[in-house]
């Protein structure tokens, strides 16, 4: 007997997309001198000396360290130090440092986990720390630009003079922009989603639940050496109106309409985020399933067309798809968003959100955004929900997302 199956483990020939397809050739070391300029750019533009980060995608974005994300992103354990000019500097890591710090050292305690009822304590080391960092640099500005931390950080710093400022803002502005390594990660990562969707389809049945379908796509990930789902946003049947349902338990039937959004941060840390519906046999869809999909397809079609370097926000807006009123009150979010490492700004609202007007912003050459569509009218069963990922161009848009839609809706 194989020593796979006899460890509990089922061989498959299937879960490695590198062993059936080449990889983009993508140069590590030039997207990181990229990434991390783009950085520092944006602490100069700021009139800052120094940005401090804690977010595990800023840390990776900056520098490539990816240990213990997801642990990192509730229990903040270490933190970068990043001068506009001098060493980068990370602290408290996890095995060995990344080719672009240049050096290592320990870390206070920044989370309540490590550093209890003495926070104060700590913040005023950290503080401390940022001082003698900036005299070793012979650096005399004193802003500095921090990112996600507890306000006993920050009141910490004021203390000793410095004027701080807010780093989230800055490294989103410098992820907005990919240079050509990027773009082929994402390719790569909506590559391996797209794997992972297929094998949805194939399972997708009467009686497989729907967390084993989303088990399946998280398989494909991980065996692609991807890294985690910002959720498990999958639901079928009566679950799948209104929208934003997580994977349950519940057993799909025949004629249920499965929707999914992958929020996948794959290979190489960088983001798949794509949505497809589909129809889960035997028989037809009816009448009204297409004409839901059909009015989900025109609204992402339509916002497509207005896609273009230079365009704002406002005129998107003005501009965009309105769907019938019917399906006003379970609409998605947002008309598009950005992506990179995950979503990421700009975010631009439908004009008749109540609870969000939204905020200025200029699409630019060689952002990714991804177009998004739900529809799904209240009362009813069924709803639609279709996505797609594009990188923005000079002139309009190139399609990054793949996989296809549903020929069996659409007829």
């Amino acid at each position: 007997m194989d020593d796979r199956m006899n460890l509990g483990i089922a061989p498959d020939d299937w879960s490695q997309l590198s062993q059936h397809r080449d990889m983009p050739m993508i140069d590590g070391d030039r997207m990181g001198r990229f990434r991390l300029a783009r950085v520092r750019q944006q602490l100069k533009e700021a009139g800052a000396s120094l940005g401090i980060f804690v977010s595990p995608v800023s840390i990776r974005y900056a520098v490539d360290y990816r240990g213990y994300a997801l642990f990192q992103s509730h229990i903040p354990s270490s933190y970068l130090f990043v001068p506009v000019e001098g060493p980068v500097v990370i602290h408290g890591i996890f095995g060995e440092p990344p080719a672009l710090v240049d050096s290592v050292r320990p870390a206070r305690a920044i989370s309540y986990f490590n550093g209890g009822p003495e926070m104060a304590d700590r913040a005023r080391l950290l503080a401390n720390d940022v001082r003698e960092f900036l005299r070793e640099l012979g650096a005399d500005n004193r802003r500095v630009a921090v990112e996600y931390v507890n306000p006993s950080a920050t009141r910490a710093l004021l203390d000793l003079g410095f004027d701080v400022i807010d780093a989230a803002g800055l490294i989103e502005e410098a992820r907005m922009i990919k240079s050509e390594d990027e773009i082929d990660c994402i390719r790569w990562a909506i590559a391996v989603a797209d794997l992972g969707i297929e094998k949805m389809k194939e399972a997708a049945r009467p009686g497989v639940t729907e967390l084993q379908l989303w088990g399946l796509l998280n398989y494909t990930n991980l065996a692609n050496n991807g890294d985690w789902h910002d959720g498990r946003m999958l639901a079928s049947g009566d679950r799948i109106n209104p929208w934003f349902q997580e994977a349950s338990a519940r057993k799909l039937e025949a004629g249920d309409l499965v929707g999914f959004d992958t929020d996948m941060v794959g290979p190489f840390g960088y983001c798949a985020d794509v949505s497809r519906t589909f129809f889960c046999g035997p028989g037809r869809p009816t009448n009204r399933q297409k004409v839901l999909y059909r009015h989900a397809l025109e609204e992402i079609e339509h916002n497509l067309s207005l896609v273009r370097d230079g365009i704002t926000l406002q005129a998107f807006g003005d501009q965009a798809f309105v769907q019938p009123e019917a399906f006003h009150k379970n609409q998605y979010v947002c008309i598009f968003h950005g992506v990179g490492m995950c979503d990421e700004a700009p975010k631009l609202y439908y004009p008749n959100d109540r609870a969000e007007k939204g905020y200025p912003g200029v699409l630019r050459e060689n952002m990714v955004i991804c177009l998004e569509s739900y529809v799904g009218a209240v009362g009813e069963r069924d709803g639609v929900k279709l996505e797609q990922q594009v990188r923005v161009t000079k002139d309009g848009y190139e399609l990054l997302s793949t996989y296809p839609l549903e020929a069996d809706l659409l007829d």
